[in-house]
C-alpha cells in the first residue's frame, strides 16, 4: 500500500468527472508521460499506469486520444489506462510531424493558462498573439506573465493592447515582485507556456518555495536558453494548487483554432464586421473598416500583419484537416466494400 495518499477533489476531480468513470475503474490524474506510460496520482497513492490495448488502438486513429499531463483517466485492476475522461480544457497545437496534420495535446484540464515571455532581449508580441490564440482555444483562461521584469522596463499597456481580454502581470522571479498576484488557489491548475529561456521553471521553483525544476543561465547577448526541462509534469504546490510546467517551445503551430484567434483579435473580428461586404479579405476592398482603421491609425499595422498572418495558417492547417478526413473516411469505406465483397462471394 502506498504511504501518500490523496485527496481526490484537491486535484480537481469532481461529480462531472465522476459522472463519466465506469463502474469497476478507478480514477487518477496524470502527472507525467514517457512512452507508453503515465505516472499518476490516485486517491491511494502516485503509481505507474500503462497504456492497454484498447487505448492504443484509439491513439493509432488520432494522437489527441493518448492521455496528456492533466489528464483524469480510468484505470483497471492491472493499473493499465483504459480510457481518457473527457476533457474540461485542452491546449492543442499542432503537430510537429511533417505532412501530418493532426493535433498534439500538451495539457489538459488546466484552468489558467500562464503565457510566459521575457522582458529581455525584448517583448515579442507576435508570439504572445499566437500563444494567445492557443489559450483561447482551449477554454481555460489566458494570462501573459512578462518574466524577468527586474531586469528592465516593461510597457504593459503595449502588451494589454495585444492581449484584449487576458490579464497582464509584470513578475520576477528573482525579486518576487508581481508572484503573489499569480499563486495558483487551491484545487486549481495552470500550464506555463513560453519559448526556452523565458524563465518557467524558475518560476515554477519560486511559487513552489523550492527548487523543483532545473535551471540554466541564458546568453546574456541574446536572452536564448536551453530546454533545461525536457518533460511537461504536474507539481503539487503549497497551498493547494497545481502547477505544469512544460519544455521551451521552438515552434508552436495553430490547431482548429478559429475561436481562439476570434478572441486573441477581438478588436479586429469586430471592426471586420462592420465592413461593407461579409466576404471583405482586408486587402483592398471599398468600404473595409478594418483597413479604415489601419488608416487612421487606431489599429497598428503589425496587429494586422500579425492577424493575417495566423489567419492564413489557421486556414492551411484546417485545409490539411479537412484532407485528412476525407482520405480518412475514404478509407473505411474501402475496407467496407471490400468486406462486403468477400462475404456475398459464392
Amino acid at each position: 500500500m502506498a504511504s501518500v495518499y490523496f485527496n481526490l477533489p484537491a486535484l480537481g476531480w469532481d461529480g462531472d468527472f465522476a459522472a463519466s468513470l465506469k463502474p469497476g475503474h478507478v480514477p487518477a490524474r496524470v502527472t507525467r508521460v514517457d512512452r507508453g506510460t503515465c505516472d499518476v496520482f490516485t486517491a491511494d497513492g502516485e503509481l505507474r499506469a500503462a497504456h492497454s490495448a484498447a487505448l492504443k488502438r484509439a491513439a493509432a486513429a488520432d494522437p489527441v486520444a493518448l492521455p496528456c499531463v492533466g489528464d483524469w483517466v480510468a484505470i483497471d485492476g492491472d493499473n493499465q489506462i483504459q480510457e481518457v475522461l473527457p476533457r474540461r480544457s485542452s491546449i492543442v497545437r499542432a503537430g510537429v510531424t511533417p505532412g501530418v496534420a493532426q493535433g498534439q495535446v500538451l495539457a489538459a484540464n488546466v484552468d489558467v493558462v500562464y503565457i510566459a515571455e521575457p522582458a529581455v532581449p525584448r517583448v515579442d508580441l507576435g508570439r504572445i498573439e499566437r500563444f494567445l490564440a492557443l489559450a483561447w482555444e482551449s477554454g481555460a483562461q489566458p494570462v501573459v506573465l512578462i518574466t524577468k521584469a527586474d531586469l528592465t522596463s516593461v510597457d504593459l499597456a503595449e502588451v494589454e493592447a495585444a492581449a484584449p481580454g487576458a490579464t497582464v502581470r509584470a513578475v520576477s522571479s528573482l525579486t518576487g515582485e508581481g508572484l503573489e498576484e499569480v499563486r495558483i488557489r487551491p484545487a486549481r491548475t495552470a500550464v506555463l507556456l513560453g519559448k526556452s529561456g523565458a524563465g518557467k521553471s524558475t518560476l515554477v521553483n519560486a511559487l513552489a518555495g523550492a527548487d523543483r525544476m532545473a535551471t540554466q543561465e541564458i546568453r546574456a547577448a541574446d536572452g536564448r536558453g536551453r530546454h533545461t526541462t525536457a518533460h511537461r509534469e504536474l507539481l503539487l504546490l503549497p497551498g493547494g494548487g497545481m502547477i505544469i510546467d512544460t519544455p521551451g517551445l521552438r515552434s508552436i503551430g495553430l490547431y482548429d483554432a478559429e475561436e481562439g484567434l476570434s478572441q486573441a483579435f477581438s478588436e479586429l473580428e469586430e471592426l471586420a464586421g462592420q465592413c461593407r461586404f461579409h466576404d471583405c479579405a482586408h486587402e483592398a476592398e471599398p468600404g473595409c473598416a478594418v483597413l479604415a482603421a489601419a488608416e487612421e491609425g487606431e489599429l497598428s499595422e503589425r496587429r494586422l500583419a500579425s492577424w493575417r498572418k495566423l489567419q492564413r495558417e489557421a486556414l492551411w492547417m484546417a485545409s490539411r484537416t479537412d484532407a485528412r478526413l476525407r482520405a480518412e473516411k475514404t478509407r473505411e469505406w474501402k475496407i467496407i466494400h471490400k468486406s462486403m465483397r468477400g462475404r456475398n462471394r459464392p
